[in-house]
């Protein structure tokens, strides 16, 4: 049995302070992953929860920081430090903190929602409260779903200022099926979009590998495969055309980061608003126009197919009526 002792503090300032454990690696856990052997020495540990304290930098292994599947040898030591409380938010910081959750549809395995514009879907740079997994977390108290513990439930994203349909998996089982139809581009997402421009045909497919933009890293740019693109389709239709605009319906085949704005830029239609990927011309939405309208997928225990619609959220529409006046 491994053992276990406690100190009052950490080894030194990367770890944070508060009780520790130490455990030396028996024969028995020889071989074992780091972040399976803390889920043995730790019971309490879930696999999630041991992978969110290796990134924290709470484990050492022989007082160096380690990967999750770091093989253990015998003998070596692993330090496990305390999580650091959480400092209780004020009322103004725990309703900024906690985002609107428009419930669409729940059941026991799932949970379609309609994400505003303006909310985050999970913590990033930036973004450390406000976030649609802070609704969650709050909504679903232990959710815990899929390998990354800064992201429980999230099976696909949405921009921030992307608003529309978002399929949330509430157990394991779900997130790990529904990541699987994501995956084998069974899904059905599709969005609507005001364009700059008028499409030369009523409807064709933009294909280009995406990748991260070299000199600009927090965007994303059509990038060769061999340098590191991967490969993108988006299907379009156009629905309507006027003052040198275009309003399409587009749908996603993979689902890239940023994939329809660089796509639309790529072919010198971009995104109406969108400040990163375009040149904003007036008049101009209180954000890019672009909305995720329509899911489907089939239920990950029952199998049945679900459809569902979001209609456009009030500032679009408003944008919309206007055009179309």
């Amino acid at each position: 049995m491994p053992q276990t002792t406690r100190s009052s503090g950490a080894a030194d300032d990367a770890v944070p302070p508060g009780e520790m454990q130490h455990f030396e690696i028996s024969s028995e856990l020889a071989g074992q992953r780091l972040d399976r052997a803390l889920t043995s020495l730790v019971p309490s540990l879930t696999r999630t929860r041991a992978h969110a304290a290796i990134a924290a930098g709470r484990v050492r292994v022989n007082g160096r920081l380690a990967k999750p599947s770091l093989p253990l040898e015998p003998g070596m030591l692993v330090t496990l430090a305390a999580e650091a409380p959480r400092v209780p938010l004020d009322t103004a910081e725990r309703a900024h903190a906690v985002p609107p959750l428009p419930i669409v549809y729940e059941d026991t395995d799932v949970l379609v929602v309609d994400k505003p514009a303006g909310v985050v879907v999970h913590p990033a740079a930036g973004h450390a409260t406000g976030t649609l997994v802070d609704a969650l977390r709050a909504y679903i108290p232990g959710l815990e779903t899929g390998s990354d513990a800064s992201r429980p439930g999230i099976v696909h994203r949405l921009d921030k200022d992307t608003s529309g349909l978002l399929v949330i998996a509430k157990t394991p089982g779900a997130h790990a099926a529904l990541a699987a139809q994501m995956k084998e581009h069974r899904m059905v997402k599709r969005y609507l979009a005001m364009v700059e421009g008028e499409l030369p045909v009523p409807e064709g497919i933009v294909e280009a590998p995406i990748g991260r933009d070299r000199r600009f890293r927090q965007r994303m740019a059509v990038v060769a495969e061999a340098a590191g693109g991967r490969a993108s389709r988006t299907r379009f239709r156009v629905l309507a055309t006027r003052h040198g605009r275009s309003l399409l319906e587009l749908q996603l085949e993979t689902g890239r980061t940023h994939q329809i704005r660089v796509h639309l830029a790529a072919v010198q239609h971009p995104v109406v608003g969108d400040r990163t990927y375009g040149r904003p011309q007036p008049p101009q939405p209180p954000r890019h126009f672009l909305h995720a309208a329509h899911l489907e997928f089939a239920h990950p225990v029952t199998r049945a197919w679900l459809s569902f619609d979001a209609p456009l959220p009030a500032d679009l529409a408003a944008f919309l009526r206007e055009w179309e006046g």
